[in-house]
Parts: C-alpha cells; sequence; structure tokens
C-alpha cells in the first residue's frame, strides 16, 4: 500500500506540516504502508488551476506531471487541513480542482484537521461538503482534529492522557485506512467505473 499525505498548509514549518510527518512516521512504526509520498503544498510550487492544465498545457505538464502521478499511485491518503480563517486553506482547495484525472478517484482519505486553538471543525466540514463531487475522493467515517497542535507531538512520549488519547485514536482511524484501502481497490478493480462517460458527479 502506498498512502499518500497531503499537507494543506502555506506556511512554511507549519504545525500541520509536524503533525503530517508524525502521520508519516506512524505509517512506519505500524508497518501499515510500503511507501509514503508527501505532498507539502507550502513548498510544492503548484500554482491556481486554469484551464490550461485540461488544453495540455507544456508548463503544466511540467509542473503538474509528477505530483499528478504520485497521487495517482497512492491507494489511500491522509488529508491534513489547518484551519485558516474558518475555512480550507486555499491551496488544499485548489489541489482538488488540479486533480481532475481520477487521481483521488474511490480510493479512502482520512481527514485530519489542525488548529492552534481549540477549533478546527471547519475544515473537516468543508471538505465533506464539497471537493469529492469530481475527484470522487472517499472520506472515511471517522475524523481527526489535532487541537492546540503546537503543544502535541514534541516527543516520543505523550505529554498527558489527552494527547495519548489523539495518538491512540490517530493509530487506530490509520488502521481502519488501510483496511478501506482494500476494499475500495477492489471496487477500483470491479469493471464497474466509468469516468470515461460519467467524468464528474451531479
Amino acid at each position: 500500500m502506498k498512502v499518500g499525505i497531503i499537507c494543506g498548509s502555506h506556511r512554511l514549518n507549519s504545525q500541520s506540516l509536524k503533525v503530517s510527518r508524525w502521520i508519516e512516521k506512524r505509517l512506519s512504526d505500524l508497518a501499515l504502508t510500503q511507501r509514503v509520498f508527501l505532498l507539502e503544498l507550502a513548498t510544492a510550487e503548484i500554482p491556481l488551476w486554469n484551464e490550461g492544465l485540461w488544453q495540455g498545457d507544456e508548463a503544466w505538464k511540467e509542473i503538474w506531471n509528477k505530483p499528478s502521478q504520485e497521487l495517482t499511485s497512492c491507494d489511500a491518503f491522509v488529508v491534513v487541513a489547518p484551519e485558516y480563517g474558518g475555512m480550507v486553506p486555499p491551496a488544499l482547495k485548489n489541489i482538488f480542482l488540479l486533480c481532475s484525472n481520477q487521481e483521488l478517484a474511490h480510493k479512502p482519505a482520512l481527514i485530519v484537521g489542525v488548529s492552534a486553538g481549540r477549533s478546527g471543525s471547519y475544515p473537516v466540514v468543508e471538505l465533506r461538503m464539497s471537493g469529492y463531487k469530481n475527484t470522487r475522493i472517499c472520506y472515511l467515517p471517522d475524523h481527526l482534529i489535532i487541537r492546540e497542535a503546537e503543544k502535541l507531538f514534541l516527543s516520543d512520549e505523550a505529554a498527558n492522557p489527552f494527547e495519548a488519547d489523539v495518538r491512540a485514536r490517530l493509530d487506530y482511524f490509520l488502521k481502519v485506512l488501510k483496511e478501506y484501502s482494500k476494499g475500495l481497490a477492489m471496487v477500483r478493480s470491479s469493471g464497474v467505473i466509468d469516468t470515461k462517460t460519467f467524468p464528474n458527479g451531479l
């Protein structure tokens, strides 16, 4: 299994990146995957979508082909979404616009919200409400919100019972993600999926 971690923060050295790196570590520690692709949007230099992507613009091929191929080869995803003014960051929403070749289609994804304070729920709601229509990404019923993120994942040991619970939930959700990846792999290989006739959702 290959897991793609999409770190949605625009900021360098963000708390979202710290969380993403921790998730990458736990996937390895728990032997849940052989490969991880971490797409850090703060450094990826991916521009906003424009129609040149659909028209085969050479500049877009140079920019997007490698990330697209990496995402396409993933079996499951973790979407790490910080809360920017109560919203999903624009760069993260942009990725859903760019994934027009079914890179994410019929693959499971765990949403992980990140907040410096006690919020963090709005990105979860926004991702569940939109972004899946044309991408066909399949969010797990469970999600995780990392609140007061600056205080968490600072050492190998949990600092308090709250962090211990967050870590336990994360490990559990990652194990569930692996099982969903097995099930949805069967859906993708079933022969039923027809994205040529039905490229967009309703």
